[in-house]
């Protein structure tokens, strides 16, 4: 039986609802069953704004049916009546966390195997009163689990981040010699659950310019991040670095390392937006629930248009599967090294 993959259909407002059609009418008997968590009323509506032969049969779960290439399968939570592409409302924000909420209940449940995320709007949803960072951090909360990492990824490159969604200027000060440990073994682990990659080989990348030229321009390099390279190295894991961020995605990109582990937010994703701008992906490691996401956000100013890459959707979806059936094989087949 086909694995349910649920998709929260994002931002109501925004192009979750346009990407959630172009890619569910461009698939072909696809390995898994997509079931759209969100608002029938929204995706009727964009059905038509993208002219598309698509009829939307709403389904409860657990659902035992067959896939069919002219339909697109609903688990409907909200019943929004004006909802407007590219005006934003709270009203539409707070629907947008409820499905993030109860996708995670439902494969808590065992009623789904894993969710792919659409993008929200984090102040709205805030505004709505609802205490929200981020996907991640909510997910993770939902998942009683306090160490997890935010893995951005492409076909050429797979990027860790010890931080995430802090300033610059405070980046020196949350870096830790446990967070350099915890992020660089939750990645290396990943790869062998997830990506069913044996032996990985992971880069740790520098803080500092040069890796700080043996302190002259940091000593973050020596203190915290080469110390955990040490450590692991001695458990056998093939852990390397740290190694300055001007060549180690280059190095990355052309096959010498399966991951990097990134300092900072913009060091990880400068090159993933480069590399895969229209096809990254957001995978949230450590999680006991198979949780993928698009890499980027609502763009409430082409909402509606018709004009949004759904690319990253669709990649979502695949690195989604390909991780439910390497964590299949991991748990039944072959022992994972330590």
């Amino acid at each position: 039986m086909k694995k349910n993959i649920l998709i929260t259909m994002g931002d109501p407002a925004g192009v979750g609802p346009e990407i959630t059609v172009k890619v569910l009418s461009s698939l072909k008997d696809p390995p898994y069953l997509p079931i759209v968590v969100g608002d029938v009323n929204v995706l009727k509506k964009a059905i038509v704004m993208l002219r598309k032969d698509l009829k939307i049969k709403e389904v409860t779960l657990p659902f035992k049916g067959e896939y069919a290439e002219n339909e697109i399968l609903v688990y409907p939570l909200s019943d929004l009546k004006n909802i407007e592409f590219g005006i934003p409302t709270i009203e539409a924000a707070r629907e947008s966390f409820n499905y993030i909420v109860h996708s995670v209940e439902l494969i808590k449940s065992n009623l789904a195997s894993g969710v792919v995320t659409c993008p929200v709007n984090k102040e709205l949803i805030c505004r709505s009163g609802k205490d929200f960072t981020g996907h991640t951090e909510l997910i993770a909360e939902l998942c009683n689990v306090s160490s997890y990492v935010m893995m951005l990824l492409g076909a050429t490159l797979k990027v860790s981040l010890v931080t995430r969604h802090i300033a610059l200027k405070d980046v020196p000060k949350y870096l830790s010699y446990e967070n350099v440990l915890l992020t660089s073994e939750i990645t290396y682990k990943a790869l062998q659950r997830d990506f069913g990659i044996r032996c990985p080989i992971v880069a740790v990348a520098g803080l500092n310019p040069h890796c700080g030229e043996g302190g002259l321009f940091g000593e973050e390099e020596e203190r915290l991040i080469r110390p955990v390279v040490r450590h692991l190295r001695e458990k056998g894991w093939d852990i390397r670095g740290p190694f300055s961020a001007d060549t180690i995605f280059y190095r990355a990109k052309n096959g010498e390392f399966h991951a990097v582990v990134s300092m900072f937010h913009d060091q990880g994703l400068i090159p993933i937006k480069l590399l895969h701008f229209s096809d990254g992906v957001n995978v949230t490691l450590g999680l006991p629930i198979v949780r993928t996401s698009v890499d980027h956000g609502t763009a409430y100013d082409i909402a509606g248009r018709g004009s949004a890459d759904h690319r990253s959707l669709e990649m979502a979806l695949k690195v989604a599967h390909e991780i439910l059936c390497n964590r299949e094989v991991s748990e039944k087949g072959w022992s994972l090294p330590t």
